[in-house]
């Protein structure tokens, strides 16, 4: 299946480690259970999304495991935390090997007969959840329920579970601003790079930025959002069920067709390059200096040079904000400012949007996965989605709920209201990577100056044609333009 999000390759001798710590912490493939009786152990492994820690996922996650261990007493649940730079591709390693641990975070590409399906298990009932006869039906519909389309593999089968929604924004150093006399929020792209040499003069480097893929693929994410929504109605043509009709957002069928067809063709399709040229024009004017050689962080991006005191932005996730507890500076939230018909001829006005989605903490089951392991897996991710076990998690951890009776966090008014929480309907998600390039985007080169705006954009046009091509065959699509 095509994913839509990527994160950077390991070196074949980190590979090689990863299969050997593998080997040792995985229940599933290498017999699991822990000897003693009728207690099994399971493993989950994923990224560290809320702090730097390489052990723990925080205070709150232990918290939520030492709740489960106490409502199932014999189920013991170890946590094994992944760096960011190279989650994706470790866990695909192991898929793919068929030594994953029990439950593995949802982004990495894999086969779709390489993950459980989980149809079965949430036509039941939530056995957290009183009175529930479906475990589908707690989840918010619009996020994760037959209405989405991007919550089912190319198999048509749902195959991981949301324990939380997530959404992103720009944090800013208040204080920091009100010493380059920038005014918050910067609300188009014009003001927003207009303001970096203020910020630049005042002492600061304007955006954190690093060498991950979170701070550019959000950034593309958003900006070809804007410009590439006034083509959605042409390429929107299959419904969430992969029927020829209509989808609230465009789903991996959609865009695949628009890719094979050649409705949407890098090399053609202008608003492309535009998008390439704004990116290029803000992170020459704003990005951190030498960001290619400053590691990726977790809750933020260029997180040491923010949090430090040292950038006076950066790209965040709602789970960040535990994470300016202790600075001395005030720090508030905006959105990414639009791009107007001033900024670029190619806008339409159309406002910047994010909203909430389930690229948050999401998780699925190895189909390697089997007999106690399998059960307590299962009822792990029951507990976590509910709210009976989610919602102190949720709290603590700066989470968005995906249940419909779920609350979310307090403090993040910032990022949860006007036309930056409203879920895009139009066309986003269009940084396509094949299989074999998870990790790595198509287009740091050319922010970098080292490839020219002709050379990313045939890049991007055989990856999204590589990328459309796998997810047809994935998916056995049958129609002509698939094959």
């Amino acid at each position: 299946m095509a994913r839509l999000h990527v994160a950077r390759a390991l070196s074949g001798a980190v590979v090689a480690a990863v299969l050997t710590l593998s080997a040792a912490c995985n229940g599933s493939g290498a017999g699991g259970g822990d000897g003693g009786g009728d207690k099994v152990t399971i493993t989950i492994a994923g990224p560290n999304q809320w702090n730097s820690d390489p052990k723990s996922f925080g205070p709150a996650w232990d918290d939520l495991v030492t709740r489960f261990e106490a409502a199932e007493p014999n189920i013991r649940v170890e946590t094994t935390v992944l760096p960011i730079p190279g989650f994706i591709q470790t866990l695909s390693t192991q898929l793919t090997a068929g030594t994953a641990p029990e439950l593995v975070f949802n982004q990495a590409p894999h086969q779709p007969d390489q993950v459980l399906p989980l149809d079965e298990y949430l036509d039941k009932p939530n056995p957290y959840v009183p009175g529930n006869q479906h475990w589908i039906d707690i989840f918010n519909a619009d996020q994760f329920g037959p209405k989405s389309g991007k919550v089912r593999n190319a198999a048509g089968h749902y195959e991981w579970v949301p324990f939380n929604l997530v959404t992103i924004g720009l944090y800013y150093n208040q204080d920091a601003f009100a010493k380059a006399g920038v005014q918050a929020p910067l609300t188009t792209y014009g003001d927003f790079v207009a303001a970096c040499p203020k910020l630049k003069a005042a002492g600061y480097a304007p955006l954190a930025m690093d060498n991950g893929w979170l701070g550019q693929g959000w950034t593309y994410t958003v900006v070809m959002g804007m410009l590439a929504d006034k083509y959605f109605d042409r390429w929107n043509q299959f419904d969430a069920d992969g029927k020829p009709g209509k989808a609230a957002q465009l789903t991996a069928k959609s865009v695949a067709k628009a890719v094979l067809t050649g409705e949407l063709d890098p090399t053609k399709t202008p608003e492309v390059a535009e998008g390439l040229r704004l990116i290029k024009a803000m992170f020459d004017a704003c990005a951190t200096p030498n960001w290619s050689g400053i590691s990726g962080g977790a809750s933020f991006v260029g997180g040491d040079d923010f949090v430090g005191g040292k950038a006076a932005m950066a790209w965040g996730t709602n789970f960040a904000d535990a994470g300016l507890d202790k600075v001395s500076w005030k720090h508030g939230t905006m959105p990414f400012p639009t791009i107007t018909p001033t900024d670029s001829e190619l806008a339409d006005g159309t406002p910047a949007r994010f909203g909430a989605d389930t690229g948050g903490t999401s998780y699925m089951i190895p189909s390697t996965t089997s007999g106690k392991q399998l059960d307590a897996a299962v009822k792990f991710l029951q507990f976590a989605s509910s709210t009976q076990g989610g919602q102190a998690w949720l709290d603590k951890s700066g989470g968005i709920p995906a249940t419909k009776d779920g609350k979310a966090a307090p403090g993040l008014q910032g990022l949860m209201s006007g036309e930056w929480f409203k879920h895009p309907p139009r066309a986003t998600g269009l940084d396509l990577q094949p299989k074999a390039l998870a990790g790595k985007p198509s287009y740091d080169g050319y922010l970098l100056g080292t490839k020219s705006e002709d050379e990313t954009l045939r890049r991007l046009k055989e990856n999204w044609t590589t990328a459309a091509k796998e997810a047809a065959k994935d998916a056995g699509w049958t129609e002509s333009w698939a094959k």
